[in-house]
């Protein structure tokens, strides 16, 4: 593996990509993609004679020097690794020496088995016409899409000339060349081109019948015809966020920002990927109270996209910057209230990730390592939430916003463009605050406890203070429901009336801390809020989870139900863990997740299998 990153084969101290060129044909029938991918490498060292590229699941059939098939190299694959796939080792015609440029072509194909890759048939849609195509790279899953150098230390341009079956459209995370496509026999030919430079993990590719509807002035959301009404009008406030970054930070560079919303199968909230974010089916409220993870995608733009990590034990700098950039987006537009209450809710989320991985675990450090351990399985909120506690600590320590806001827009023009460490940013952090005040703050950045933020397992060393206006209520009820779990007391609508769909989540995850409640307490809960019945997905997946901890049998239908309707791995892993629990639950869950594998995505299908032991 690469000495700059434990997670890729490639021999990025020899040569970098600077831009690859994907040719390929989508093909339904045999599930399956088809072309080729032209790389530009520059060297940056002397006698390279070798380039060396991450694949996974994919079938090589051929590779050349050059823009043609004419000059063939030599090349093999690798031993397979379950998690890293298998290096692609190419021999070059003659040793190239530092800073020169050549062009690869790998002729290949995708397989069945290509994890970036869901293929759905025309009734796993929303519309149930036609089949459906998303790719999801992030983390290490690019190099089952295309050959390449996949890792976020390398940022390339891309563009691509994608073939696909009338009438559907293809749509990616670059600009579109031609807004009509080329038609050539019953194929239509579009073509993109991402000219701002991004890792791997952010080439993006959809198709599928879809339909676009203008939600701003440089803002389109897209969808199955069904549901682009309801897509539009849920997220008709995204230039609001946008602008909203751009006064915190730099101005947006990407051109575009529009939304896809996905079939249901879809396993994450959103995916930042650039000039087309990926975002869930269950954000659609209706009320839009759930689109704040549009803010989170949209503060991807700078923090992760912009500015990216140069591996994967350093995700906290991506994610942790854009949870701190979405929630002073909140601030900004909702009141300070709204972003303390939001942080309070993400030390509950990083709480539970801890106690579930282990407060020892390596894995819950900000920074872990990762040799040999594939970044999926270190995913939790730690880099997230963690991340956000860091910063948010190191900005009260500073001085606050009037001091720390600058920095960031100057952390982000420095290093726009490129791939840092932790190492790195820390120093840059030294070097501003001693440019612009001195040995004040040098001081205080010599207190901060570095190893016990960075590098130790568990929770942060120091736990923030957050307003609590908006939790008080939230805390006084859940001890109430606490206090009288076996001793009746009159619950009313009105104890919620007033409360926001976070608030709700808020009391439920309070409850939710306490020692199982008796099925006649959650009886008397459901009876008096509705919750059984409630569509936000946020707050049925908290309820469904206070019901199972508690075995309460009557949920397990609306559980099933939940979990066959989406794919969402926020919700899916935790409410399979949940049923599986429960002595007359765990079979349920087996059977459950054994009839509807083929829904769920391959990577969020790959977690639940460990999850019930299968």
């Amino acid at each position: 593996m690469s000495k700059f990153d434990p997670n890729t084969f490639a021999n990025l101290e020899d040569l970098v990509t600077e831009h690859l060129h994907l040719e390929l044909k989508v093909d339904f029938e045999k599930k399956r993609l088809v072309g080729t991918v032209l790389l530009t490498l520059r060297t940056v060292a002397q006698e390279v004679k070798q380039v060396i590229l991450d694949t996974n699941q994919l079938t090589i059939n051929g590779v050349y020097e050059g823009e043609d098939l004419e000059k063939s190299l030599e090349y093999h694959l690798g031993e397979p690794d379950v998690s890293f796939g298998r290096a692609l080792k190419i021999s070059l015609p003659k040793p190239l020496g530092s800073n020169e440029l050549i062009k690869i072509l790998v002729k290949y194909e995708t397989t069945k088995d290509c994890g970036a890759l869901q293929w759905l048939e025309p009734h796993q849609t929303v519309d149930k016409k036609h089949p459906y195509l998303f790719t999801q790279c992030q983390a290490i899953y690019a190099r089952s899409l295309t050959p390449c150098q996949d890792s976020p230390s390398v940022k390339i341009t891309y563009s691509a000339s994608i073939d696909t079956p009338a009438p559907l459209r293809a749509l990616m995370s670059a600009l579109r060349i031609n807004e009509e496509p080329e038609l050539v026999g019953d194929s239509r030919v579009y073509k993109f081109e991402q000219r701002t430079t991004i890792p791997s993990y952010l080439i993006a590719l959809v198709v599928g019948d879809l339909e676009g509807r203008e939600i701003g002035p440089r803002s389109t959301v897209w969808s199955e015809p069904s549901m682009i009404e309801k897509c539009a009008w849920e997220f008709v406030d995204t230039e609001q966020f946008i602008k909203t970054g751009e006064d915190l930070l730099t101005p947006y560079e990407w051109g575009r920002y529009d939304l896809l919303v996905l079939p249901s199968s879809f396993p994450y909230g959103g995916m930042e990927n650039p000039c087309l974010t990926f975002v869930t089916p269950t954000l659609l409220a209706g009320d839009r109270s759930l689109v704040d993870v549009v803010a989170h995608e949209i503060a991807h733009s700078w923090m992760g996209n912009l500015v990216t990590t140069n591996n994967w034990e350093n995700f906290w700098l991506n994610e942790g910057w854009t949870m701190f950039i979405e929630r002073k987006i909140i601030g900004r537009l909702h009141g300070e209230p709204s972003r303390q209450f939001s942080a309070q809710l993400g030390v509950k989320d990083l709480k539970a990730d801890v106690d579930l991985f282990g407060h020892k675990n390596p894995l819950t450090c900000l920074c872990p390592r990762l040799q040999g351990v594939d970044p999926d399985d270190a995913f939790s909120s730690v880099p997230y939430e963690k991340g956000f506690n860091f910063l948010y600590y190191l900005e009260q320590l500073l001085g606050g916003a009037d001091v720390f806001e600058p920095y960031m827009k100057e952390y982000v023009r420095h290093f726009a463009g490129k791939s840092l460490s932790t190492e790195e940013w820390k120093d840059f952090l030294y070097r501003y605050m001693e440019s612009k005040y001195g040995h004040e703050k040098i001081s205080l950045l010599d207190e901060v406890d570095w190893k016990g933020w960075l590098y130790t397992p568990g929770m942060p060393p120091i736990e923030n203070k957050f307003d609590q206006s908006l939790s008080h209520a939230c805390i006084q009820l859940a001890n109430k429901w606490d206090t009288h779990r076996n001793t009746p007391f009159e619950a009313s609508p009105k104890d919620i009336e007033y409360f926001s769909t976070d608030q709700n989540i808020f009391f439920l995850e309070e409850v939710l801390q306490t020692d199982p409640m008796p099925h006649s307490a959650l009886d008397a809960m459901d009876h008096a809020y509705g919750l059984t019945k409630v569509q936000n997905a946020e707050i049925r997946f908290k309820w469904q989870l206070l019901c199972l901890k508690a075995e309460y049998q009557p949920i397990y239908p609306e559980v099933v139900k939940f979990l066959t309707e989406q794919g969402r791995m926020k919700y899916t892993r935790p409410l399979y863990r949940a049923l599986y629990k429960c002595p007359s639950g765990s079979q349920l869950a087996r059977d459950t997740f054994k009839k509807n594998r083929d829904f769920y995505h391959p990577i969020c299908a790959r977690f639940i299998e460990k999850d019930l032991e299968l």
